[in-house]
């Protein structure tokens, strides 16, 4: 039975181990064993060279997760270097780090790649895990590198006061769930007929799915539903028993906040129990083509949100394929994975570090910046509709604006739907409900730097510098 659910996982695994013993042969890998780290192929221009060390992880039961993020993410940077000759003549450049999306791991592949490559200094780190993140939050700070969570990370980082190196770009956790629920509520005729409902959340047994617990709790009480947590431990492979108490509690709807191997297991359990998989919703980690074909015909009708959408019908994907993968230069192992959920949010990532190196050269210059230079640039971003239309993104990329306060700068999701060949979008941008949001936020910011002895920033008197 564990067999039939995680073979395509393993066939997944097994690409991504194949691509990165494909990387491990560079002149530029650092003595010291594990955890491996594997360098980009670019060829270096020294004192012309922006770095992005990257934690990823390839191997493991998240690694189609992790493999198509990071894949996007170096296919949109290769194309950057490519197309425009990097970013105003400074060339992009990466190495990876595998970190099996173990804390410990991520820690050490931080400290192993922060002091930069080959001389090009570091921008940004985009570990894309909750763990690692709140574990390098101090240490990314005191160095002055910022830390980019896009669609996770600490909900209270959203206040650039108080984390200003912090930056959960597009969504955080708790616009994620607000605005879940006003879409269970449009789907029920309003958000005042939620009252009596049940909703069950069931999520990934880590930080990262225990994040949103105190929001539904605050929204189930506002609208009278209610809600049942239940846990999933890692890594998700054995549900039955929590399945179990799903029919006994026989809820309206159910969220999914799953991760990697868990979001299959999920959907194939529902069918067996005969829960109607039109009313579970998928969170931003459970939302790619990886999570739903594995459950076969199960999975057809499944809802999940996405920042997103996947689809290779968007211009950047166009150029992508013509300046990389046409050139035999793409990331992916499989070809077919291109346009998936993770390896789009992956471009979005790309596009929105590369716009912070852009926007950081505006103010200090076009050569290569510091950490704290691009961390200027992050807060600086403002891509609306015409930049969007300038970058070949419109539809995949919500427009952003991010600020000192804000460092989410975007809180709003599309519902897709899975017709077992592909994800249909179902929705227009569906908007969390921020000004609820934003009083918690700063509640929980303001009690983190009374902890840390962190003096909260006075946005309005940088702004006036």
């Amino acid at each position: 039975m564990l067999r039939s659910r995680v073979s395509t996982y393993a066939s997944i695994l097994s690409a991504a181990l194949f691509a990165t013993a494909c990387r491990s042969h560079s002149e530029n890998v650092p003595a010291g064993g594990s955890p491996t780290t594997v360098a980009s192929g670019s060829a270096p221009v020294v004192g012309k060279e922006q770095y992005f060390p990257l934690q990823s992880y390839r191997v493991g039961p998240y690694a189609a997760g992790g493999s198509g993020f990071f894949g996007g993410f170096i296919d949109y940077m290769q194309l950057i270097n490519i197309r425009d000759g990097g970013v105003n003549g400074v060339k992009l450049t990466w190495s990876e780090c595998e970190t099996e999306y173990v804390v410990e791991r991520g820690v050490e592949c931080y400290e192993r790649l922060k002091g930069g490559l080959n001389g090009a200094p570091v921008a940004a780190t985009n570990p894309l895990s909750v763990g690692i993140a709140y574990a390098t939050i101090d240490r990314q700070t005191a160095d002055k590198i910022p830390l980019i969570t896009i669609n996770h990370g600490r909900t209270d980082s959203t206040d650039g006061r108080v984390f200003p190196y912090v930056f959960p770009l597009s969504l955080n956790p708790y616009s994620e769930i607000s605005a879940i629920i006003n879409y269970i509520g449009e789907r029920e005729g309003g958000l005042n007929h939620l009252s009596g409902k049940k909703i069950a959340v069931l999520y990934h047994g880590s930080p990262y799915g225990k994040e949103t617990q105190p929001i539904a709790e605050l929204l189930a009480n506002k609208y009278g539903f209610g809600v049942t947590h239940i846990e999933v431990p890692h890594p998700g492979t054995e549900q039955e028993s929590q399945w179990l108490q799903i029919k006994r509690l026989a809820p309206n709807w159910i969220i999914l906040r799953g991760w990697g191997i868990m979001n299959p297991v999920a959907i194939k359990t529902a069918a067996k129990v005969g829960f109607p998989v039109d009313h579970i919703i998928g969170n931003i980690w459970s939302n790619s083509e990886e999570d739903v074909i594995p459950a076969g015909p199960a999975a057809v009708g499944y809802i999940a949100i996405t920042t997103h959408p996947s689809g290779r019908d968007f211009p950047v994907l166009a150029e992508v394929d013509k300046y990389v993968l046409s050139a035999g230069k793409g990331n992916m192992a499989d070809p077919k994975r291109v346009g998936t959920g993770y390896y789009n949010l992956g471009i979005n990532n790309g596009i929105l570090n590369v716009e912070a190196v852009r926007v950081a050269q505006t103010k200090f210059g076009q050569v290569p910046l510091t950490g704290e230079q691009v961390r200027w640039g992050f807060e600086h971003i403002n891509i609306d509709d015409n930049r969007l239309k300038e970058l070949g993104a419109v539809g995949l990329l919500q427009p952003i604006k991010v600020s000192c306060e804000d460092h989410e700068g975007g809180g709003a999701v599309r519902f897709v739907q899975w017709d077992g060949s592909q994800f249909k979008r179902i929705s227009d941008w569906v908007k969390a409900d921020r000004a609820l949001l934003r009083p918690i936020i700063e509640e929980s910011s303001t009690k983190y730097a009374k902890e840390k002895g962190i003096t909260i920033r006075d946005c309005d008197g940088e702004a006036r510098l």
